[in-house]
């Protein structure tokens, strides 16, 4: 009954939003569908060209992935059969301040894993309370896995999620692993789904030169409708995109969720360095340490290495989504702050390594990030400044264009496989404006960092003139740049 219940809700939101765009369209003066009138070219949208044919490239690169390069992968990576299979398979798993259900169920999933995969394999548990230790020996009991399972144990202060990671991969350089191990590096929060790790393994004999690759994700959000929503966009438009970066064997983040790398990657000095101890020294901010983003590190460390990446998008995995607040502003705002200051501050160094390192089209598409802030923002402040100066049927244009493209694209993400939603289209805008809108202020603060989940933030230990030139060159800037941009706009519409 619930689920006839949702479909019912969902196809009562479908109604409505295409009945607005109808009321909508009906509100317009019929000049605006005259091909050869000025109101239609406006609604074409010619300020938008560089963004729709990137989204565009994009999603034909994603679907060529998809539906044509990787099941010709996957054939390839069947027919090696035993020759495939790694020597051993080392899952790290990461916990801290997440709640006992939720722990349960991930390393429930983690050492059934362990046990059906086949393999020798070793769980290194990289905890902080002793009360998530007892809870993993209680379910390793009942388990009782088999003698080529081996459990280990590595305690650390809460300093993060960084030191975590680095004394898990210390410890499994310990085990003296060969070339043919791999590890798998799970979250605190990430559901293993039944054959994960026979689906992903294959590829590192397939690719010698792949050095790590990610996983298709899932989520169950315990919070509102909204931020259910939200995030389930999230993980179709995360699917699409990473299988387009996939083609080039280029995908952007090793996502902390669930990777999987050589052995002989996580056991290099200078990876775990580049994950532990990783920063940034700006022009203006000075050098400050990473806190947050060690997927982008992992990532950029591979890519310095000289490995490539991949996107195995039939391995899926299940997260479970604990929004950082109740309110789903406040939370989609903390979360794309911490996001896209990862993405922002690895952004800049990694076009340093040159399009021979990377590849033409990642550098576009490493570009692109910097500049969507001002081309995402340019569409709402034109239809703002033509509807003040000339005509309310300007707005009225621009919400009509908006409502039609964001259904559509919310349509086109049927091809992820992903379930999409009557709230899409509107999350999509939301998206738009308001992440454009963090990125603008992050850009300008590189340096504030904290985590959603943990209480720790970036201390400096900058003097006092050093933290107020900080905040007032960021807060000039932002209002330097913000007026300039408007300046620019208002001088041609």
């Amino acid at each position: 009954m619930d689920g006839f219940g949702r479909f019912l809700r969902e196809c009562a939101g479908w109604l409505f939003y295409c009945l607005a765009l109808m009321l909508l369209a009906l509100a317009l003066p019929q000049t605006v569908f005259d091909a050869e009138s000025k109101d239609f070219i406006l609604l074409l949208g010619a300020v938008g060209i560089w963004r729709y044919s990137m989204g565009a490239i994009h999603y034909v690169r994603g679907l060529i992935f998809l539906y044509l390069v990787f099941p010709h992968y996957r054939r390839q990576a069947r027919k090696l059969g035993e020759a495939a299979q790694p020597s051993h398979v080392f899952l790290l798993v990461t916990s801290f301040r997440i709640d006992a259900l939720t722990t349960a169920q991930v390393y429930r999933s983690v050492l059934e894993e362990a046990i059906d995969c086949g393999y020798p394999t070793t769980v290194v548990c990289s905890l902080v309370e002793m009360s998530d230790e007892l809870l993993i020996k209680s379910l390793w009991s009942k388990l009782n896995p088999p003698a080529r399972v081996k459990l280990d144990f590595v305690r650390i202060a809460g300093t993060g999620k960084r030191d975590g990671l680095a004394y898990g991969f210390r410890a499994i350089s310990r085990h003296l692993p060969d070339d043919d191990a791999v590890v798998a590096v799970v979250d605190g929060d990430t559901v293993l789904t039944p054959g994960v790790i026979k689906a992903t393994t294959p590829y590192f004999k397939l690719f010698p030169k792949v050095g790590g690759l990610t996983t298709n994700e899932f989520c169950e959000v315990r919070g509102s409708y909204a931020m259910s929503e939200w995030h389930k966009l999230r993980f179709a438009q995360r699917h699409i995109s990473m299988c387009s970066m996939a083609l080039s064997k280029r995908v952007l983040t090793l996502t902390g969720r669930m990777s999987v790398f050589r052995a002989r990657v996580v056991t290099d000095p200078g990876f775990i360095a580049d994950v532990e101890n990783d920063s940034l020294n700006h022009w203006r901010l000075g050098r400050f340490k990473f806190l947050t983003g060690d997927d982008k590190s992992s990532w950029y460390s591979l890519m310095r290495l000289g490995y490539d990446t991949f996107y195995v998008p039939d391995a899926a995995i299940h997260t479970v989504e604990h929004p950082p607040e109740k309110s789903f502003l406040k939370a989609s705002r903390k979360l794309m702050f911490r996001w896209y200051g990862n993405n922002l501050r690895q952004n800049s160094r990694a076009l340093h390594l040159g399009p021979w390192r990377l590849g033409w089209f990642t550098c576009v598409v490493l570009f692109d990030q910097r500049v969507s802030m001002w081309t995402s923002l340019l569409g709402p402040v034109v239809a703002i400044l033509a509807s003040i100066k000339y005509s309310i049927v300007f707005m009225l244009i621009y919400l009509l264009w908006i409502g039609l493209t964001r259904l559509l694209l919310t349509l086109l993400l049927l091809t992820s496989g992903h379930r999409v939603g009557p709230a899409f289209p509107l999350i999509l805008y939301y998206n738009q404006i308001v992440g454009a809108l963090v990125k603008v202020y992050v850009f300008f603060r590189l340096d504030r960092q904290s985590w959603t989940r943990q209480d720790t933030k970036l201390d400096r230990g900058l003097q006092s003139y050093q933290r107020w030139f900080n905040t007032w060159s960021s807060r000039a800037m932002t209002f330097s740049a913000a007026s300039v941009f408007l300046a620019v706009l208002m001088s041609v519409v």
